[in-house]
C-alpha cells in the first residue's frame, strides 16, 4: 500500500505541471486569436469583405470544423449518410457556422475581453471568457481538446448555451420531418440556422 501511494503521488508531481501548462497553452493561443480578430474589427477603415476573409483567416486553424459538424448530427444521423453527403454537409455546415460568426462580429466594436481560469476536463480544456462591451456581458465557453500537436475547438458555449447543442437541435427538427436533402436546401439559405446569442441581439435591440 505505501509503495502504492508513493506511485500515486509521483504521477500526480509529474501530472500537475503538464495540466498547467495546457491550460496555459490554450488561454494563450485563444487570447492570440481574439486580440488579432478585435484589432481588425475595431479597424474602421478596412473594407469589410476584406476583414472578414482575414478573420477567418486568423479562426480556421484553431476551429475543428470536421468534428464540429459531425457533432451538430450527431450519433443519430451522420453514420447514415454517405460520404458523399456527409462531405457536402459539412461544406455547408462550415460556410454557414462561420457566417454566422462574421454576423455576430457585427455587433460589435468595442469589447473588452476578460479570461477566466481555465478548467481541466481528462483530456479536454475549457477556457471560460467574458465579452464585456458597453451595452451587454456575455460569457462564453470555448472548449478545447488536443488534436495531434495542435489545439483544437470543438465547441462554443455562449451564455451557457452550446452552439453544438443548438444546431443539433435545429437539425433533428429538418431531419425528424424531412430527409438530408431538406436539410442541405436549408443549409444554403441565409439566416435559417443561428448560432444562440441572445444578449448580444437584444444589447443591439435596446441600442438602436
Amino acid at each position: 500500500m505505501r509503495h502504492l501511494s508513493s506511485l500515486l503521488l509521483c504521477l500526480f508531481l509529474f501530472a500537475a505541471p503538464a495540466l498547467a501548462n495546457a491550460s496555459e497553452e490554450v488561454r494563450s493561443l485563444l487570447k492570440d486569436k481574439i486580440d488579432a480578430v478585435l484589432m481588425l474589427i475595431q479597424d474602421q477603415t478596412m473594407d469589410k469583405a476584406l476583414r472578414d476573409d482575414q478573420i477567418i483567416t486568423i479562426i480556421t486553424p484553431v476551429f475543428d470544423y470536421q468534428t464540429m459538424a459531425k457533432l451538430s448530427l450527431g450519433k443519430k444521423y451522420w453514420p447514415t449518410l454517405s460520404q458523399t453527403k456527409q462531405e457536402e454537409f459539412s461544406d455547408l455546415f462550415i460556410e454557414r457556422l462561420q457566417q454566422s460568426y462574421l454576423e455576430k462580429l457585427d455587433l460589435y466594436s468595442d469589447e473588452k475581453i476578460l479570461y477566466g481560469e481555465p478548467q481541466t476536463k481528462g483530456k479536454k480544456v475549457y477556457q471560460p471568457t467574458t465579452l464585456i462591451s458597453k451595452d451587454s456581458r456575455i460569457d462564453m465557453l470555448y472548449k478545447f481538446y488536443r488534436a495531434a500537436e495542435e489545439w483544437k475547438i470543438y465547441d462554443v458555449e455562449i451564455g451557457g448555451v452550446s452552439i453544438i447543442q443548438t444546431y443539433r437541435s435545429q437539425f433533428d427538427g429538418v431531419l425528424s420531418e424531412g430527409t438530408i436533402d431538406d436539410l442541405l436546401e436549408k443549409l444554403k439559405t441565409d439566416g435559417a440556422f443561428v448560432i444562440p446569442a441572445p444578449d448580444a441581439e437584444a444589447a443591439r435591440a435596446g441600442s438602436e
